[in-house]
């Protein structure tokens, strides 16, 4: 019986490089496919196994099995070894890619090289990016490189969506931690409020959100902050408070630390009124440049189906 096989690769230049993350290929197999390695490749694979079972092998260590929905995750300069149950085949769509945001998607926990093998609860969502990613591939596609860039972020998402173990019991802890973001709390108090340990907690929000409770908490306090700044007058020391900061001051400087810029100065970009007055004071009216906008039915605007002409 023979396997069904369908690949394209690609080779971006130094201008898409700089995107930070490029597609370099895709496929789609099917059935009894042969054994793949041992090998070892220069870029990162994401192999989903949509349907069938089989089996995984790391350089020495132990074999580990594949049951289906699982993602295999092959790294650069690791050996690797895996196919599918002789004579059964699976069903398999690989995407491989490269490109310094691999490293961020990594310690942010999206790619496991520590866990090549990961069960998924779901591959629908998975499906439905690779399919984009595969329409992108086609041959006359001049804009190649970006689409197929963009689905593969989008593509470490889903994963990281479909995986079992990020299950929606998650959840109401992350937006218990936002909810309660601003009160004077540490993070061992945060964890006895949620009935956890301090190490669950930490471990739970690593595994949900890619950061600790802290930084999670501080982006919380922070994303917040800015949208006071950006929405209301309020003085900055009222704003530190509202958000969680006793001491002003040292908001300002860890706002100043995270976002480059004072609040002050993060203020006055983001304010669209403060300066209304000056900029529309010597522009006329749309009303004085254009006799066309006179009629408020708009009847004779050229163009229109009601004008004359």
């Amino acid at each position: 019986m023979a396997h069904y096989s369908w690949m394209r690769f690609l080779t971006p230049d130094a201008v898409h490089q700089a995107l930070g993350l490029v597609c370099l290929g895709a496929g789609v197999q099917r059935g009894p496919l042969p054994v793949v390695g041992p090998r070892t490749l220069d870029r990162h694979v994401a192999v989903v196994v949509t349907a069938g079972r089989g089996w995984f092998r790391r350089a020495d260590e132990a074999p580990l099995s594949v049951v289906a929905p699982a993602l295999l995750w092959l790294t650069p300069g690791v050996p690797h070894h895996y196919g599918p149950e002789p004579g059964t085949g699976w069903d398999e769509t690989f995407v491989a890619f490269t490109g310094a945001a691999t490293g961020t998607y990594t310690r942010a926990g999206y790619i496991t090289p520590r866990h090549p093998v990961v069960p998924l609860a779901d591959t629908e969502a998975v499906g439905k990016v690779v399919g984009r990613i595969v329409r992108a591939l086609r041959p006359t596609n001049p804009l190649v490189d970006i689409e197929a860039a963009a689905a593969v972020h989008e593509l470490l998402l889903v994963l990281r969506a479909a995986r079992d173990d990020a299950g929606a019991a998650d959840r109401p802890v992350l937006e218990a931690l936002a909810r309660d973001a601003f009160l004077p709390m540490s993070v061992d108090e945060h964890a006895a409020r949620l009935g956890m340990t301090p190490a669950g907690l930490r471990a739970l929000v690593r595994r949900a959100s890619g950061r600790g409770p802290k930084e999670y908490l501080l982006s919380v306090r922070l994303g917040r902050a800015q949208e006071l700044l950006a929405g209301t007058d309020l003085p900055t020391t009222t704003v530190a408070r509202m958000v969680g900061f006793d001491d002003p001051a040292y908001f300002s400087r860890l706002f100043s630390r995270k976002l480059g810029m004072p609040p002050s100065q993060f203020r006055r970009l983001e304010t669209r009124t403060a300066a209304l007055s000056e900029v529309t004071s010597g522009v006329p009216s749309p009303s004085s440049q254009d006799p066309s906008c006179s009629r408020a039915d708009g009847a004779d605007i050229p163009g229109r189906p009601d004008a004359d002409g």
